[in-house]
């Protein structure tokens, strides 16, 4: 079956026959694949009035287990963002009554970012909502052929991995 990446592929070949194009069959299906996949996430998200970014934040509090909080930079190192970003991040979520900034009782100058009842109804929402469509696109694969994916994946990403 010839998708659109072999079509991408083959006019490569044809038009620069002198480059070894090889790393498109997999690198290229994987980003066409990520942005799939983040409209997904985009579209999951919307129905519970959450932007991706949101999410991770919220995701990563709600991980971190009862009482469901962080400090601003165990937030960065969950999401990879830099502390400004995570910062813009934080005050839209105290903006919509998700999430709280509390006094760090072993930092007088620190704070702690918690997660609310109604950022925990969100989170698990959403979350519900992102596996059921994950789930779906995944039933194309046997479980064995998911978890050789899933361990190749593993093996690519892990340079990328700190």
């Amino acid at each position: 079956m010839e998708d659109d990446v072999d079509r991408l592929i083959a006019a490569w070949q044809r038009e620069r026959p002198d480059m070894d194009v090889s790393p498109m069959h997999v690198l290229s299906r994987v980003t066409r694949l990520a942005l799939h996949l983040d409209r997904a996430r985009k579209q999951a998200f919307a129905a519970h009035d959450l932007e991706p970014s949101e999410f991770d934040v919220l995701s990563a509090l709600r991980r971190s287990g009862k009482p469901y909080q962080l400090s601003p930079g165990q937030l960065v190192q969950e999401t990879l963002v830099t502390s400004g970003t995570m910062t813009n991040r934080v005050d839209r979520l105290v903006g919509k009554g998700l999430v709280q900034r509390l006094p760090d009782p072993a930092d007088r100058r620190g704070v702690q970012v918690r997660l609310t009842g109604p950022g925990r109804i969100a989170v698990d929402g959403a979350l519900d909502a992102l596996l059921s469509h994950e789930q779906q696109l995944l039933s194309g694969l046997a479980s064995e052929d998911a978890a050789s994916l899933a361990d190749s994946l593993r093996a690519l990403s892990r340079p990328f991995d700190h």
